[in-house]
């Protein structure tokens, strides 16, 4: 679906999980070894399950926080993380429903009552973790990091990137503004893809972007004539459009280069 070749094949991707405690200190390789009980004991905080993915050398690489959809951590994400490790990137990404048993739905009215009984500022604590736990990561560079998400994960992003000063990429996929006010806060570039018929993601949300973007924010917008909300997942056959997602992809690729570049 791109135009260029990733520099990496899906052969050279490691997979794994992690698991660890949202809002606190993680442990780190030396805690580990000096902690013999540190894998056994149970912790009583709320944990953050993720899958991550990550090109399989000695070379530490940019990481990246991927948001679900309100689907929940579905084939279609995780086959997402593994195309952007095979860019050059450690990917990580969080199941945002884990509060409420991990669910994973293909509902639209279950995916909605899901994203509803979301705390969205435990949210961002999750993926705020998600970086912190990045930066215990030998393959990944130290707070050079950014944010992938797409419908309510991109909602997320553009919130976490008001929110993380030391974020170095935020990419949105049709997500809402749910705080314009704190666009002010946003200190890494943005790039927001937006769909032309989106009905849930509106255009008032892609005002308060231009709006704050004539304020000197690093935001850019991408808007893909005829389509329609999510439509870049290929599971939904009626909604997809081949080629905005490839478009959107490449334009994606090339933005967290760029973003990433010297570091």
């Amino acid at each position: 679906m791109t135009t260029q070749a990733a520099p990496f094949s899906l052969d050279q991707i490691g997979t794994g999980t992690a698991r660890f405690p949202s809002g606190m200190a993680i442990p780190t390789a030396t805690d580990a070894m000096v902690d013999p009980y540190i894998r056994t004991r149970v912790s009583k905080d709320v944990q953050v399950e993720c899958i991550e993915f990550w090109p399989q050398d000695k070379t530490a690489y940019p990481g990246i926080v991927l948001l679900h959809d309100w689907w929940g951590l579905n084939s279609q994400i995780t086959d997402l993380g593994a195309r952007l490790a095979c860019e050059g990137y450690g990917v990580i990404i969080p199941k945002l429903y884990g509060r409420l048993g991990g669910m994973v739905t293909a509902n639209n009215e279950v995916a909605e009552a899901l994203m509803a009984k979301c705390n969205e500022k435990l949210l961002l604590q999750d993926i705020n973790t998600c970086c912190e736990y990045l930066n215990t990561t030998q393959h990944i560079k130290r707070n050079i990091h950014g944010v992938v998400g797409f419908g309510m994960g991109a909602s997320l992003a553009i919130r976490f990137a008001c929110q993380r000063k030391r974020l170095r990429a935020a990419v949105a996929y049709y997500g809402k503004v749910t705080a314009p006010d704190q666009l002010t806060n946003m200190m890494s570039p943005l790039l927001y893809h937006q769909a032309e018929q989106d009905t849930w993601a509106t255009q008032q949300d892609v005002d308060h972007l231009r709006a704050a973007a004539s304020q000197g924010k690093r935001i850019e917008i991408k808007t893909y004539p005829g389509a329609s909300h999510a439509f870049c997942d290929e599971t939904r056959p009626a909604g997809y459009q081949a080629e905005a997602t490839a478009q959107a992809w490449d334009a994606t690729v090339a933005f967290l280069k760029s973003s990433f570049q010297g570091t």
